[in-house]
């Protein structure tokens, strides 16, 4: 086989696939099932002229498609790597690991579900041991969701039923390529058919293939630094990566490969743009995601030429089995979707979707490449018996033929049916009222255009008529937003602010105002207000707004280095992402407040517009005492962080002067290129944000501290090695009513709230609480908890003996605050100068 021959073949192939993606538009169908189909078709025109007597002038190029130099083990190590990385790089994966319970489920249960349907239904009929039964009900029981998620795309689905699609495909894809693995090891005799073995090998090839991914994923993104401003190097190794991994994993470290690959993109995904440039993330995405394209059409065209092949011999057995796989199928499909997501539901674990999506999700279980690429390696297996292979190959390229030809053209005709296409009042009445608007604009800027450009006014009519006419008719449209309840037109307002949110966050990003670091926060945050909004109205809005204003998983974790372990690069850490946060929060809700005065109260109008400002100025309060709070405890760092903002505001002022003035030709291309060079080194020393000290430093607390800061420097460290310091954030619960005294709590700076039960009452800077249980031995008389971020000093119950033994002074001033905190315990009210004595005794 010639090599000019084997180019010409895969050229024409490319010129396939680019002119098969304009006709599938114009034809309504996925481009997978056109793929499909005209593979098919070359494959059987391919077989004709290699094996017609009437002509040999083919059979060189025939010899190509029949006979490919290329099997389905090149095939899945060539393609598959990028495929799964690319797809990965696509989705949000912080709002995947929302998600991630539904997904699990639904993509590793669904996965065995399908196949010990497939399998336990074909036994009794297939002339096959279970094990073969099985290995296809493997083979098939993964999916190809890119038909159905562009659709619901189209139709406005719920982004995140879309998401859980996305992640139960890419999941499953892993999950039954491992499954696939074990069971044709049973089959050949490589592997134990001890079922208890079995599992224990599925969950070793799993966890492997994510801790390799992982590790060899950071590594990788750890050297991106080193090509910062050389967006190809960057792009060269994001490319070896999944290669690397691939043949790793799957030939020295004995785990699953497709599971490594799609954990290494996940860590890619997640920590890469913290690492590049925005711009350079964004190409690096652009270069992937043309791969991508060439790969899975590739793919899916070689390996669908491989259809009439593999379909040989086909009997009226082969037909009813084919049929019984079809249904077994689809019940176990069903299982999935109407048994198990309900539940999931239920446990607050999962979105409730209705009864018309899943019906979609149900007839959308198409079947794609990466299923016929598996039956093309079970036919090419030595290991195995003529019978088998020709018995998995047959049935599971019958079954994606199937699900090609019947699912896929049939898919958006149930659509239709199902009256999932059409747009819900409140969309509509959006669309007329803004349509109506966007028209007059129009209009308005025809007629100054023809002013400008002296064009007579009798010719720009011809052009504004049309469009006054359309005004008109959007205007007396039987849907208006005058036809919605005030709540319809407030989510109609809130999803709009939602959507507007995320396109702000992303011209900041652009701008280089947002660091690589916070921007996918605040994206995920963005997306989180708009689900939590279409489904809750204001409310989920609400709702959604405030969470990242609470203290999370993290930051909580953080806190719990440091108290145990001292470490404190951590908790510094996310101190610092929560101002930044915090900052970048506050300059978003300030511009959505004045989006929606200029854009979103015409459409909705003046009482709506009024409730939408409302909401958005309390949100925008709330964000500005989360700063108060930060801004209290260090103001240093706030005025920093607000420095770096307005040097990355000049830096990109500079940037778009330098571009203006050198597409203008004013400046020539080396004095831009001179220009940008400075750029670039200044822009170079805002990338490392201010460093946070917290102040955390023992000695440096008692220093702080009324009580010890008079103390020797000798006897201050010696006091030092007693205490320990401890972080509070706001709203922390320090003492627990009831519980064991055993330790006492000294404030070097900030607030607490103590709560008795018959009062309350403030502590600050200087003062301390939890001794009295401690020295009295009885339990806790009140609840403590902390009304910012807080200093503190702690010490344990034997340590606080061994300091009153040891400093007389100091024993006697806490004797004294223990007995005005007992005071005010018991309820007793002290009059003002024993207050101002006490005051003063302190001091």
């Amino acid at each position: 086989m010639e090599t000019p021959i084997i180019v010409a073949a895969f050229a024409g192939l490319l010129v396939t696939i680019s002119l098969l993606q304009p006709l599938a538009r114009k034809l309504g169908l996925s481009p997978s099932v056109l793929l499909a189909m005209v593979g098919t078709l070359i494959g059987i025109a391919a077989t004709y002229l290699l094996y017609t007597p009437r002509t040999d002038a083919f059979n060189e190029l025939a010899l190509v498609f029949v006979d490919p130099p290329i099997d389905s083990e090149k095939i899945l190590y060539i393609f598959l790597p990028i495929l799964l990385f690319q797809t990965t790089l696509t989705l949000d994966v912080r709002r995947i690991f929302e998600d991630i319970g539904p997904i699990l489920v639904m993509a590793i249960v669904a996965v065995f579900v399908a196949t010990f349907f497939i399998g336990f239904a074909l036994y009794p009929l297939a002339g096959f041991s279970l094990v073969t039964c099985l290995l296809l009900g493997s083979i098939v029981a993964t999916t190809d969701p890119v038909a159905v998620v562009g659709i619901f795309r189209d139709i406005g689905a719920p982004p995140r039923l879309g998401r859980i699609v996305e992640g139960e495909s890419l999941l499953n894809d892993a999950a039954a390529i491992v499954l696939f693995v074990i069971l044709l090891g049973i089959l050949t005799g490589t592997q134990s058919p001890d079922a208890s073995e079995a599992a224990i090998a599925f969950f070793r090839s799993f966890i492997g293939g994510v801790i390799v991914g992982t590790l060899m994923a950071r590594a990788c993104v750890m050297a991106l630094p080193i090509m910062r401003d050389l967006p190809l190097a960057q792009v060269t190794l994001s490319l070896a990566l999944p290669y690397l991994i691939y043949v790793i994993s799957d030939q020295f470290a004995d785990v699953s490969a497709v599971v490594a690959v799609v954990a290494a993109g996940i860590v890619f995904n997640l920590y890469g743009p913290s690492r590049i440039a925005p711009k350079n993330w964004t190409f690096l995405q652009d270069v992937w995601e043309q791969i991508a394209f060439w790969a899975s059409s590739l793919i899916f065209v070689l390996a669908s030429i491989m259809i009439p092949k593999l379909v040989a011999g086909f009997t009226e057995l082969d037909i009813l089995l084919l049929l019984i796989l079809v249904v077994a199928a689809l019940a176990a499909r069903a299982v999935v979707i109407f048994g198990l997501l309900p539940i999931l539901s239920v446990l607050k674990v999962g979105e409730r979707v209705n009864v018309k999506f899943k019906t979609v999700m149900l007839w959308g279980g198409m079947r794609g490449a990466v299923t016929l690429t598996l039956a093309l390696s079970v036919s090419e297996h030595a290991a195995l018996s003529d019978e088998i292979s020709s018995f998995i190959t047959k049935l599971a390229t019958g079954f994606v033929l199937f699900t090609l030809l019947v699912y896929g053209s049939s898919l958006k005709p149930l659509i239709k049916l199902l009256k999932l296409n059409r747009l819900s009042p409140r969309d509509e009445a959006l669309r007329n009222q803004f349509l109506v608007l966007a028209l007059s604009d129009v209009r308005q800027g025809i007629t100054e255009a023809a002013n400008a450009y002296q064009i007579a006014p009798e010719l720009s009519e011809r052009v504004t008529t049309i469009y006054e006419e359309r005004t008109k008719t959007a205007s007396e449209s039987s849907v208006s937003l005058k036809d919605l309840k005030d709540k319809e037109r407030v989510i109609l307002g809130l999803v709009a602010l939602a959507d507007r949110e995320r396109e702000l966050v992303l011209k900041h990003f652009h701008e280089k105002t947002i660091s690589n670091r916070a921007v996918s926060k605040h994206l995920a945050a963005a997306g989180r207000i708009g689900d939590l909004t279409r489904t809750e109205g204001r409310a989920g809005y609400n709702r959604a707004t405030r969470a990242p204003l609470q203290f999370g998983i993290r930051l909580r974790f953080a806190q719990w280095l440091h108290r145990r372990l001292k470490i404190q690069w951590f908790l510094s850490n996310q101190i610092s992402d929560r101002f930044e946060f915090l900052l970048v929060s506050r300059i978003v809700a300030g511009e959505l407040i004045a989006f929606n005065q200029r854009r979103i109260r015409p459409l909705v109008g003046d009482r709506v517009g009024g409730i939408l400002n409302d909401t958005l100025c309390a949100r925008r309060e709330e964000i500005l005492r989360a700063i108060e709070a930060l801004r209290l405890q260090y103001p240093d760092y706030a005025d920093a962080q607000e420095v770096l903002f307005l040097r990355n505001t000049g830096l990109r002022l500079e940037e778009t002067a330098y571009a203006d003035a050198h597409s203008q030709a004013l400046i020539g291309a080396e004095l831009y290129n001179d220009l940008t060079g400075e750029l670039s080194n200044a822009r170079l020393k805002t990338h490392q944000r201010p460093k946070l000290d917290l102040g955390m430093r023992t000695e440096d607390l008692l220093g702080q501290h009324e009580l010890f800061s008079s103390l020797s420097d000798a006897r201050r460290r010696a006091v030092a090695k007693l205490m320990r310091p401890r972080f509070a954030i706001p709203g922390e619960k320090l003492i627990q009513m009831g519980d064991k005294g055993d330790t006492a709590f000294f404030i070097s700076s900030g607030a607490v709230e103590v709560r008795t039960a018959n009062s309350s009452f403030r502590l600050g800077r200087g003062e301390m609480f939890g001794e009295i249980a401690l020295i009295t031995g009885k339990p806790r008389s009140a609840d403590v908890k902390a009304l910012g971020y807080c200093q503190l000093l702690t010490l344990s119950a034997a340590d606080y003996r061994t300091l009153v033994d040891q400093a007389p002074d100091i024993k006697a001033h806490m004797d004294s605050l223990s007995s005005r905190r007992q005071s005010i315990n018991a309820g007793k009210h002290l009059d003002t100068d024993a207050d101002e004595s006490a005051d003063k005794e302190s001091t």
